[in-house]
């Protein structure tokens, strides 16, 4: 009888202390690892913890407009702009101010970042938007991008807006030459960022070779006057035989609406009698045959446009 009586007494003592740990509700868990410390901004996500309040210890949305609402406290606080730290302060100050805890004990962290983004689009692999969290500078962006492509042209263009004091948002665009970055690695161009920025890698330009060759197309045009009418005639495997000694650079000026013809001395250039002519984005190449053959300004604009809108600008030319 003794034995039966201690079981049944530790059984409802088991009981007891189940229901009494069920009957106090456990406050959530704060993250396990926080986000480096920065401004909030809004929409960012905020770990909120308010000793000895449950309702106050848990995730918290920034609003669009960069306030913070929280149970019991009638008003909402602004917080776009501040630090953790200096929030922690403002939601302790409205607290006791509100008469809703006398010493609070308050911690906020960041748990998310969408306030601060950056976008990397043009020409890399892998166009991606994301937060700038911690010390972010633009080769980390581009390797969040796996790189640029092989497309990619001389500059990298990095844009941000910024509100001046009227009210009235400009974009700011500083131009970044890519072998002053990864191929000289220049640490004044390796620029920090800080989110809002836009990264654009616009493509390289382009020239087009057509007429007298083994392989008309269009082939990218790269910095300075390293792309000449050697080189694009090397990129198009050769002349056929019966060129003419003469070729033509058809070229579109600023503010002009036709291309200029600019004849070139092909055979003499061939024959190392006369310099190599550099080239320019988006000129058009045509080498004729001996029966020197010029093009007409409608098949100059069909060659531009048809080499434009292919993605492999692969031109047949007859």
């Amino acid at each position: 009888m003794r034995l039966g009586a201690i079981f049944f007494l530790l059984f409802t003592l088991g009981l007891q202390a189940q229901t009494s740990s069920n009957a106090i509700p456990q406050p959530p868990q704060s993250p396990d690892a926080t986000l480096p410390e920065q401004r909030v901004g809004p929409n960012d996500l905020l770990w909120v913890s308010v000793a000895d309040c449950p309702e106050m210890t848990r995730n918290f949305r920034v609003s669009s407009s960069g306030t913070l609402a929280l149970p019991l406290m009638h008003e909402q606080l602004r917080v776009a702009g501040k630090y953790p730290s200096e929030i922690e302060t403002d939601i302790t100050e409205a607290l006791v101010k509100s008469q809703i805890l006398v010493q609070p004990v308050v911690t906020v962290s960041v748990a998310e970042y969408r306030s601060v983004p950056v976008s990397v689009m043009g020409a890399v692999k892998k166009p991606i938007t994301f937060q700038a969290v911690g010390n972010l500078t633009l080769l980390d962006a581009l390797t969040k991008a796996e790189g640029l492509s092989q497309e990619a042209g001389p500059e990298i263009l990095v844009s941000r807006s910024q509100r001046a004091e009227d009210g009235e948002s400009t974009s700011l665009v500083r131009r970044i030459p890519v072998k002053g970055l990864i191929d000289d690695a220049n640490p004044m161009l390796n620029i920090r960022l800080y989110g809002g920025e836009e990264i654009r890698v616009p493509p390289a330009g382009r020239v087009y070779v057509v007429g007298n060759v083994k392989k008309s197309g269009s082939f990218p045009i790269a910095d300075g006057n390293d792309t000449t009418v050697l080189k694009v005639i090397a990129l198009s495997e050769g002349l056929l035989p019966f060129t003419n000694k003469e070729a033509f650079i058809y070229r579109r000026e600023a503010g002009k609406n036709n291309r200029d013809e600019i004849p070139v001395e092909l055979g003499r250039i061939l024959n190392r009698k006369a310099p190599d002519v550099a080239l320019e984005a988006n000129d058009i190449l045509y080498i004729p045959d001996n029966k020197g053959r010029r093009l007409t300004a409608q098949t100059i604009d069909r060659i531009a446009g048809f080499g434009t809108s292919t993605a492999s600008g692969l031109l047949v030319f007859h």
